[in-house]
């Protein structure tokens, strides 16, 4: 569900909790709709993601690594002109609404301090986060909204700040108990009805709650009117628990209370905080959606060089299959051979006793008319060495065409794991590297122009020990080729494609659970993910070598031992390093 103004709620009366009085040290903007705030004081402080995105706009603390850009975008820029090295004084959230307000105390450059305010508006479409002086008037906001947008609330620098409009509904928190149960016993519907009625009476109410309120009121008024009531205690005492809501082991949805609308076919998980919930629920929907954005240029092009490279493995296939059969070419032009007594110039066919047949039956040869009845022997003689020597040719062929075709899977298996725009660039590089995509020249520039290399995912083993997986091909040589030590376990899944996984190792013997949960982490980052039991091969990294010219990613060794595990998406979100 989006996330809705009672959610919002208990993210800010957690982030009050751990922020408030931290001092701002660094501003990030890693994406257009996305500002992190890193802050530290006594309460420990940590990094605040303000999301002002139309489909998920958010705030919660975060504890993977962010991938920023290598020149901060102008409003960054802005916010570290008015923000870094202030204080945060309070969070604040409108009664019922999808708004936080952050204060801060700053220093401007004379030294005088000075009051900055920062709003989060997660408000669907109109998502927004504005930078405001002490005045109250705008500095400057993510989505700049002029008057030809929206003549009633426009939002640009040096104009004074105005809330969104109200929409007529009511505040249920400000309601007293009696006046709450009256209400709802008066005009509540009954059954079906209800959930729309709540929509449109209530703000702060999401369809996911509207529909849990009727539900576990029974469909009745007094029954609504008790449920809504206890809500709205809730809300007052913030009494708020961080609950998953999955099914068949995948989240789906999420709450601050227990929903048990679904019944038994849904679980409910409950998380150590909001901020662990939204971070872990929105990485996958995020990952993929950027994936879609940032990859259209080059995906199109890449499933049209595997599929193409798919269809000449079949037409060549099909050819091998025929060549296969040239035996019978041979045997054709040695019957004919014989029988040339036999023949005349002109004729179609020649039906002759078949001597290569263990019963003597006879056999049917088609002639060509135009030649004559050595010509026609030659023919035979001909296309059986055009059919041996193509039967070798193509053997080559399937051979380059099959390794072309793992290594194009390869790259659209490692498009999955990308976690940002550099392991996209990266994979985006190494297609132009291989003559896939055109080579892109900056105006004026020189050569290629790469970005700072992408780092591998790390984890930690329960023993303690380092775990290092590749996200592309190109990060799978690295780590492999490059930065590991001999001495590191090397792990990969067997015939299936998957990260490189290395162990680090110290020098010394691993113990059996880190061994394990890099197996499982092998098999997790690889095509078996979905699968119960998947063979992992580990081997030293000094086994491990890559044959002359081979494709990015392609290793070979030949000592080594396997394991086999089961892949767990809920231990590689344990072990990550955060």
């Amino acid at each position: 569900m989006p996330l809705d103004a009672i959610c919002l709620t208990a993210v800010a009366a957690e982030l009050q909790g751990a922020l408030t009085g931290g001092k701002v040290e660094k501003i990030y903007q890693p994406a257009r709709d996305e500002v992190v705030l890193h802050l530290r004081g006594a309460r420990g402080g940590g990094r605040l993601l303000l999301c002002a995105h139309p489909a998920h706009p958010r705030a919660h603390l975060i504890t993977l690594p962010q991938e920023n850009p290598d020149s901060p975008p102008m409003f960054c820029m802005l916010l570290r002109k008015h923000l870094q090295g202030g204080r945060l004084v309070e969070i604040a959230q409108p009664s019922m609404e999808r708004m936080l307000e952050l204060r801060f105390e700053a220093i401007n450059e004379l030294g005088d301090r000075m009051e900055r305010r920062l709003v989060l508006e997660c408000i669907g479409r109109r998502a927004n986060l504005i930078l405001l002086d002490g005045a109250g008037r705008i500095t400057d906001c993510l989505r700049r909204v002029d008057g030809d947008l929206s003549a009633r609330r426009p939002l640009m620098p040096g104009l004074f700040y105005q809330p969104p409009l109200p929409t007529g509904k009511l505040d249920p928190t400000g309601l007293e108990p009696e006046e709450l149960r009256e209400l709802v016993l008066a005009q509540a519907p009954e059954g079906d009805g209800q959930v729309d009625w709540l929509l449109d009476t209530f703000q702060g109410l999401s369809p996911l709650i509207a529909r849990e309120l009727a539900f576990q009121g029974g469909g009745e008024r007094a029954g609504l009117a008790h449920r809504l009531a206890g809500l709205v205690r809730r809300i007052q005492e913030k009494d708020f628990t961080p609950i998953v809501l999955e099914r068949d082991g995948k989240g789906f949805d999420f709450s601050f209370l227990p929903v048990l609308q679904y019944g038994p076919g849904v679980e409910l998980r409950r998380q150590e905080s909001f901020s662990r919930l939204l971070e872990d629920y929105y990485a996958g929907q995020l990952a993929q959606e950027r994936r879609r954005q940032w990859g259209q240029d080059f995906l199109r092009a890449l499933t049209q060089a595997r599929n193409r490279t798919a269809r000449k493995i079949a037409n060549q296939e099909q050819e091998l299959r025929q060549a296969a059969d040239r035996e019978g070419l041979r045997q054709f032009g040695d019957i004919l051979t014989t029988n040339l007594h036999r023949m005349e110039r002109g004729q179609s066919v020649l039906r002759a006793q078949n001597y290569y047949d263990p019963e003597g039956g006879e056999v049917d040869i088609p002639l060509d008319p135009l030649l004559t009845p050595q010509q026609n022997a030659a023919r035979y003689y001909k296309e059986y060495k055009k059919a041996q020597k193509a039967e070798q040719m193509l053997t080559l062929q399937l051979e380059k065409n099959r390794g072309e075709l793992d290594y194009l899977d390869s790259v659209l298996h490692t498009i999955a794991l990308c976690e940002g725009e550099r392991d996209l660039q990266e994979i985006r590089q190494e297609l132009m590297d291989n003559g896939y995509l055109k080579q892109h020249r900056r105006p004026g520039g020189k050569g290629k122009q790469r970005q700072a290399a992408a780092r591998p995912m790390e984890f930690r083993s329960s023993g303690g020990l380092t775990i290092l997986v590749g996200k592309n091909n190109s990060q799978n040589d690295r780590l492999t080729l490059k930065e590991a030590d001999k001495g590191d376990l090397w792990l990969h899944t067997q015939k299936l494609h998957g990260s490189h996984v290395i162990l680090k190792t110290g020098g010394a013997q691993p113990d059996q659970e880190s061994l394990t949960e890099a197996a499982m982490l092998a098999a997790w980052f690889s095509q078996g993910r979905e699968s119960g039991q998947v063979p992992v091969d580990y081997t030293p990294v000094r086994a491990v070598r890559k044959p002359a010219g081979a494709k990015p990613g392609f290793v070979v060794y030949h000592t080594y031992h396997t394991v086999y595990v089961t892949p767990r998406e809920e231990l590689a979100q344990a072990l990550r390093v955060r």
